[in-house]
């Protein structure tokens, strides 16, 4: 019997340390789940950082681009609506007319040199 009761003690001993271990391995299992949740934490919060940032610049700049646009349609509008209140015609129409009757006199121009060429001898 006495060989009996020491494999009983070498099976409690053996069972006290597998608790033990079981409880260091959950204890070591705890801690690298709150490990890998403080980094993703710390990743995820500097993402959201750069990307609010990133989407605060960018805002920024669509907003100050749209201003300057405003800005130069409001001048646009008041410039046309000038012109058209003073009675002058527009500087646009004004180079309209002007490039029309160039063209016109290059046109005649060209006619009346073919019909010179055609009645000059050669």
């Amino acid at each position: 019997m006495i060989c009996g009761a020491g494999v009983t003690v070498r099976a409690q001993d053996s069972a006290s340390q597998d608790v033990k271990n079981a409880g260091t391995d959950t204890k070591d299992a705890a801690k690298d789940t709150s490990h890998a949740t403080k980094t993703a934490t710390k990743k995820v919060y500097h993402a959201t950082k750069s990307g609010t940032h990133t989407a605060y610049d960018k805002t920024k700049e669509g907003t100050h681009v749209a201003a300057d646009r405003t800005k130069e349609g409001a001048q646009t509008a008041g410039d046309k609506t000038k012109e058209a209140l003073s009675g002058r015609p527009s500087v646009k129409a004004r180079d309209d007319a002007h490039r029309s009757a160039t063209k016109a006199r290059d046109k005649q121009s060209e006619t009346d040199q073919k019909v010179q060429d055609e009645t000059t001898p050669h």
